[in-house]
């Protein structure tokens, strides 16, 4: 049996702290459920991330300032970068709306102290759609990242709530979320305010749902929640669900049917990836030259040609052929960024790619 990639135990663990997270929020007896869920949505994070590092050849290690080659530790061990900062390699802009949405939920859990047991109910009624959007951000990306075969949809079910409540159940939840404590309440307003409208309005920031209770024969075929897509819908429909809209969205992501070599690149369109991403010119031989430094796939004619460096390479039995990861391509274009990266990466000096002058408005390459 094939050792798994180094990632894996990083990954499971990242998973795990998932599933908690959720089974903690959807626990009515549970005391501090919403306290819960952030602190271990908090772990999964850092722990995916941490993964995603460790495929792709990241150092996350805290270096001394003071000593070069000195790393700072903690108890003995390295010091790794905490969630904040792995978040700012992941999304280096501020505006992304997931680095949002999780930035919030960093700055929440340092706020979360004892003296605010009694406003975890107000909080979990007041970011429902936040804490929504920061478990969504991680099923897409844990599954972008790793594959639909990682899904917590393997793992989680649906949960059995209420779908409908008087309207004096309703009054009652609008006075209880306004039990939220003053500096909490503070806290988030301060927060929003600072984002672009743009942002606080993306699924990614905050997820709104609307359900709908369906009066409708029962069909022995038919599951208990169904989703319809809006390009299915009928104009009457689209505009109904529109202003249905104005409260709440209702978000569909298609899954990605089993294909072969889904998410894989053959050398020369890995190659075009990497030129793409670096000012040094980047072909073929180049992507040769690195792999076989890296030793990321045995040479042409290795008796064991699967033995290869699964994060960033697949051989492919029917058609004796080898196919390259996303993850490779990123590591390459961080590798080869720089002069010296390039020269290590390949063996071979930098090459600067053509530039064409643009001091006319109607130069052209020709």
């Amino acid at each position: 049996m094939a050792r798994p990639p180094r990632w894996q135990a990083t990954l499971d663990a990242s998973i795990e702290e998932a599933c908690l997270a959720v089974r903690l929020y959807n626990d009515s007896a549970e005391a501090r459920a919403f306290e819960g869920f952030v602190v271990h949505m908090h772990l999964a994070w850092l722990y995916l991330l941490h993964a995603e590092f460790v495929r792709d050849d990241v150092d996350f290690r805290y270096w001394d300032p003071s000593f070069k080659k000195r790393l700072l530790k903690v108890d003995g061990e390295p010091k790794r970068w905490e969630l904040e900062r792995s978040m700012k390699e992941r999304w280096p802009e501020d505006t992304d709306p997931a680095r949002a949405n999780l930035a919030l939920f960093i700055r929440l859990r340092n706020r979360l102290e004892h003296r605010h047991a009694h406003a975890d109910e107000a909080l979990m009624l007041n970011l429902a759609g936040h804490a929504h959007a920061l478990l969504v951000n991680y099923e897409s990306e844990l599954t972008a990242q790793f594959g639909d075969n990682q899904s917590l949809a393997l793992r989680l079910r649906l949960p059995i709530f209420v779908g409908t409540f008087t309207p004096q159940g309703e009054q009652a939840l609008r006075r209880f979320r306004k039990t939220l404590p003053a500096d909490l309440r503070t806290f988030v307003t301060e927060y929003e305010s600072g984002l672009d409208e743009a942002v606080t309005a993306d699924p990614r920031y905050e997820f709104r749902l609307r359900a709908m209770v369906e009066l409708a024969p029962k069909d022995p075929d038919a599951v208990a929640m169904q989703f319809t897509h809006y390009a299915d819908m009928t104009d009457d429909e689209r505009a109904a669900v529109e202003e249905l809209g104005r409260r709440g969205q209702v978000i569909v992501r298609d899954r990605k049917q089993p294909v072969s070599g889904l998410g894989r690149l053959m050398p020369k369109p890995a190659a075009a990836e990497v030129e793409a991403g670096i000012p040094f010119v980047f072909n073929q031989s180049h992507f040769t030259a690195a792999w076989k430094r890296k030793k990321v796939r045995p040479p042409n004619g290795d008796p064991n040609p699967d033995r290869t460096n699964s994060d960033f390479c697949e051989y492919d039995e029917p058609t004796k052929s080898y196919r390259y990861t996303k993850a490779y391509v990123n590591h390459l274009i961080k590798k080869c960024g720089t002069t010296e990266g390039f020269k290590e990466t390949t063996g071979m000096t930098a090459r600067p790619k053509a530039t064409i002058s643009t001091s006319s408005p109607y130069s052209s390459a020709s």
